[in-house]
């Protein structure tokens, strides 16, 4: 399994626009060949960044997913720079052990 978190730091101001955007399109990326889940995760400190995590059954499903129309798609709209403190980052990960 491959795992991409993106850590987005979002102004307090623009915590419920950037969260309602995700509850918009929430079931669009399910559609996604290869997708296995999501998980928006709020922090819980001013200073901390959401965490967007997303979970592929591989990096090739994922790249393919960047390259699709339905990511265009979500990603066209963007918000302010003024709603963000500072650059997201992306980290991605592959599963090495997992339990549930």
């Amino acid at each position: 399994m491959f795992i991409v978190a993106n850590r987005i730091p979002v102004a307090e101001e623009w915590q419920d626009e950037f969260e309602n955007r995700f509850r918009k399109r929430a079931g669009e990326i399910d559609k996604q060949p290869g997708f296995v889940s999501m998980q928006i995760l709020k922090p819980l400190s001013a200073d901390a960044p959401y965490v967007v995590l997303t979970h592929w059954q591989d990096e090739n499903v994922f790249k393919e997913w960047i390259n699709s129309d339905d990511f265009k798609l979500a990603h066209q709209n963007p918000l302010p720079r003024e709603a963000f403190t500072g650059k997201p980052v992306m980290e991605k990960h592959q599963v090495v052990i997992s339990t549930q």
